[in-house]
């Protein structure tokens, strides 16, 4: 076009309308970016923030169907036993019986001799007749007086005296008597019978052996045990006497019969705490009429501690302990940590038993991370939140002391 031809109007106007839609473009553009740009910044904000949230694994606590069974050490000791003391002094005359005889109650054991004993017992005899004798004088005297009391040759005060020197004589009598029976009866100890049925356990003398009889200090001539029912003693620990209910049926095993079980049934409880060593000694009784077992032997004593509840069980790796106490952490429906604080019934090793302070529906933290706080946010990672119903099992282990 020549240079001094003028520029089409149209010419013009096409170029305007391609400066807009430039400008309308560049806008586009830089508008998109923009927003682009801010939707990126939002989805980091937000992919920072669901990181910084941390992640638990909850669990409810267990409500496990346990046979718990307390294994505990016991001591066997006779039901009835019996040391035989000498009851007077002398000399073995001789034995009858000997270790492990049956013996029944009042059979013949030993004979004593004691010619101290009786040689007193017949100066008692001898004294009695004479105060019988002068008793009987007496009685004489005072009836020969009363008939000559009408004929005034006795006064009344002769006849008082005569009256109270009877009395005098018949309390001698009396006196000598007592002597006398209480000297045969000592005598009749003489013979060491038995007190009851059993059998002989220990024999601590011989014919010609010195007794000093009248004492319950030093070694017994016989020791007599009735071994037909045994009694089993065992110390139970603070923590589980509560769970020991006397009547409960037990059993029991001793070395010698490592796959025989003997039932027991616990019968008595000391009802009291021994504060040296934390226990309350409870007795149990066991049938021995076959006499397998034997007093003074070793018991390994199986106690049912099942209870009419069933407590809560948690890991315990969930616990956490501070400075407010023992507590573990749960999370709200909200998905918030909440801390409870509880108290631990019993300590069962990888797992606790909770006394209070939980319930059933409680999602526990299993194992809480360092930085937990009451309240905080927590993203929960497990499959399943709700609660599902426990299985019903029963479980027992081989603790040395409990089974659960």
């Amino acid at each position: 076009m020549p240079p001094d031809q003028p520029v089409p109007r149209s010419f013009i106007r096409k170029l305007g309308v391609f400066g807009v839609v430039t400008v309308i473009v560049a806008v586009v553009v830089v508008v998109t970016g923009i927003m682009s740009r801010e939707r990126s910044n939002a989805q980091l904000r937000e992919w920072t923030e669901t990181q910084a949230i941390l992640s638990v694994a909850t669990a409810p606590p267990d409500a496990k169907t346990l046979r718990p069974v307390l294994n505990l050490p016991g001591r066997l000791e006779a039901y009835a036993r019996a040391p035989i003391f000498a009851r007077v002094s002398g000399y073995v005359k001789e034995w009858k019986v000997d270790i492990g005889a049956p013996v029944k109650a009042g059979q013949l054991l030993a004979e004593i001799e004691a010619p101290d004993l009786d040689q007193q017992l017949l100066q008692a005899r001898a004294d009695l007749l004479n105060a019988q004798a002068a008793a009987k004088l007496s009685e004489a005297t005072l009836t020969r007086r009363q008939a000559l009391v009408k004929s005034n040759i006795v006064t009344q005060q002769d006849l008082d005296e005569r009256s109270a020197d009877l009395s005098i004589k018949q309390g001698a009598v009396k006196a000598n008597q007592a002597n006398v029976e209480r000297l045969e009866a000592l005598a009749a100890y003489k013979r060491v019978t038995a007190p009851f049925d059993g059998f002989v356990t220990a024999r601590d003398t011989d014919v010609g052996a010195l007794i000093n009889g009248g004492g319950s200090t030093g070694t017994p001539m016989f020791v007599i045990s009735d071994t037909r029912k045994l009694r089993v003693y065992v110390n139970v620990p603070q923590t589980f006497v509560p769970f020991v209910r006397i009547g409960v049926k037990t059993s029991i095993s001793v070395p010698e019969y490592p796959d025989r079980a003997f039932p027991a049934a616990l019968e008595f409880s000391a009802q009291s705490i021994d504060g040296a060593t934390g226990t309350t000694r409870m007795q149990l009784i066991v049938d021995n009429s076959d006499g397998a077992m034997l007093p003074g032997g070793y018991a390994n004593v199986r106690v049912d501690l099942s209870r009419d509840s069933q407590p809560l069980h948690i890991p315990a790796s969930a616990l956490i302990f501070g400075q407010d106490g023992l507590k573990v952490a749960t999370v709200g429906p909200d998905d918030r940590v909440v801390f409870k604080k509880i108290v631990i019934g019993r300590d069962l090793g990888q797992e606790i038993e909770i006394a209070s302070g939980l319930t059933a529906d409680d999602q526990i933290i299993t194992s809480p991370p360092d930085g937990l706080s009451d309240g905080l946010q927590v993203r929960v990672v497990n499959a399943a939140r709700e609660k599902k119903p426990p299985a019903k099992q029963a479980v027992q282990e081989n603790d040395p002391k409990v089974v659960r």
